[in-house]
């Protein structure tokens, strides 16, 4: 798994790819409707888009459908779990040997590493042809190679970055932020105008997480970052207590939604997408729902890089996300041909179409795709992509698990004020360092 601060794009992509070279499954009696029924081979198939918000939610079934509808003796049968129930379920089901034939893995790194290094998925190098491999974006085929071994192939590519509420900081009077004093600036307009600055749906964690590591990147700059995730023993470094600091005062100073503990993920989107908030840190797969008909922000909304710090080491080049989802098969699935087969016309059809519907950034060639419905929010994602000198995937993936845990928490409680930014970072300095390879 390699997930290395690179110049190129393609190879930028790599480090994310690493940790999304993760998904898996064991077990030959698992999960469903393995084997074959009346002389037809019937696939089990696993994801977690199950959201309105995500674009993945639906085109995935119609995916399915089509291939069930052209490929009558090659079964697939889908079963979507939302994202922090999905993770537990593929843990307990590799576990008791119940893994399904096919199942999306998370793009970072730890939670799939385990099971490739044991074996519980099957490596696919050997089935795919130089017309796959041709089809794929610039630098793909090599971002899935690990070690000379390929386990599974790209669907998307997300980055998160700072929405903006255009009309909201319009009506506050305020500046859209390049700096941390401009956005310190802004929160102090917004909150004055009667409007939450930023929301946050901390009661899954992650999103809060997303600030924390952002600010973390702005201030120690992305190679300290990485040098942390092999010494944890540098989170306890000025330039982190700094980030922490940082963290806490915008949670002080009023920045985010006073119901962020008990707001959900999904709930954030919703309170976003109906201009209950003046910005929202997250990746690119938002972009479909801030731009549904049904939202009240559509067309009101830009995204940008997330704002330098006057006192940091960061650069606004220097890119959170860059993680390449994809899919992956059962080491023990009794039909391996036919998985790998509709594991590439899978990942191809996700990939492209879910390009055009704003589920992310293309990981397979576009040149003959009609993108002129692709909104500015894609746009310009793809843009600060374009510009971007490094990659550092979703902490949570590149932490070994239980580490990646406490890290969350101990973001929840600095934003609580329940820990001082030194106690943060003395804790943090606890954590294990990666398992994988950066």
């Amino acid at each position: 798994m390699k997930a290395l601060l690179k110049k190129s794009a393609s190879l930028i992509l790599t480090l994310g790819i690493v940790g999304s070279l993760a998904a898996c499954s064991s077990g030959s009696s698992g999960g469903g409707a393995q084997g074959e029924s009346n002389g037809k081979i019937k696939l089990t198939l696993w994801d977690q888009s199950v959201g309105n918000t995500d674009p993945s939610a639906k085109l995935l079934p119609e995916i399915v459908e089509k291939w069930n509808s052209e490929h009558p003796d090659i079964q697939v049968e889908r079963t979507g779990t939302t994202g922090e129930q999905y993770k537990t379920k593929v843990k307990t089901s590799i576990a008791a040997g119940e893994a399904p034939d096919l199942f999306y893995g998370m793009g970072g790194g730890s939670f799939m590493q385990p099971y490739i290094k044991s074996g519980n998925v099957l490596e696919i190098s050997s089935y795919l042809t130089d017309d796959i491999k041709e089809r794929m974006g610039p630098g793909m085929a090599e971002a899935i190679n690990m070690d000379g071994k390929i386990y599974t192939l790209p669907v998307y590519t997300h980055i998160a970055n700072l929405y903006v509420n255009t009309e909201l900081f319009e009506q506050a009077g305020a500046k859209i932020p390049t700096t941390y004093n401009e956005l310190l600036d802004a929160v102090t307009k917004l909150k004055a105008a009667g409007i939450t600055p930023a929301v946050i749906g901390e009661k899954d964690r992650w999103p809060g997480m997303y600030w924390y590591d952002i600010i973390a990147m702005r201030q120690a700059g992305n190679a300290a970052v990485m040098e942390a995730f092999k010494d944890p023993s540098k989170w306890d470094s000025p330039d982190f207590v700094a980030a922490a600091t940082k963290m806490q005062q915008l949670a002080q100073a009023g920045a985010f939604n006073s119901s962020m503990f008990s707001m959900s993920y999904d709930e954030m989107l919703g309170a976003f997408n109906a201009g209950n908030g003046a910005m929202m840190f997250q990746a690119n797969w938002v972009n479909a729902g801030i731009e549904d008909p049904s939202s009240a922000v559509k067309g009101k909304v830009k995204v940008i890089p997330f704002p330098v710090f006057e006192d940091g080491k960061g650069t606004n080049t220097e890119i959170f996300g860059g993680a390449v989802d994809g899919f992956y098969i059962n080491q023990n699935t009794k039909h391996p041909k036919e998985a790998v087969e509709f594991l590439m016309y899978l990942s191809e059809q996700l990939g492209t179409k879910g390009f055009l519907a704003g589920a992310g950034l293309p990981s397979w060639k576009t040149d003959a795709l009609d993108t002129s419905s692709l909104s500015s929010l894609d746009l310009s994602a793809a843009d600060i992509m374009k510009k971007a000198t490094s990659f550092i995937a979703w902490w949570d993936n590149i932490l070994p698990a239980e580490s990646a845990e406490a890290h969350k928490n101990l973001i929840a409680q600095l934003l609580a004020g329940d820990v001082t930014p030194e106690e943060f970072c003395k804790q943090m300095a606890q954590l294990k360092p990666t398992e994988l390879s950066l």
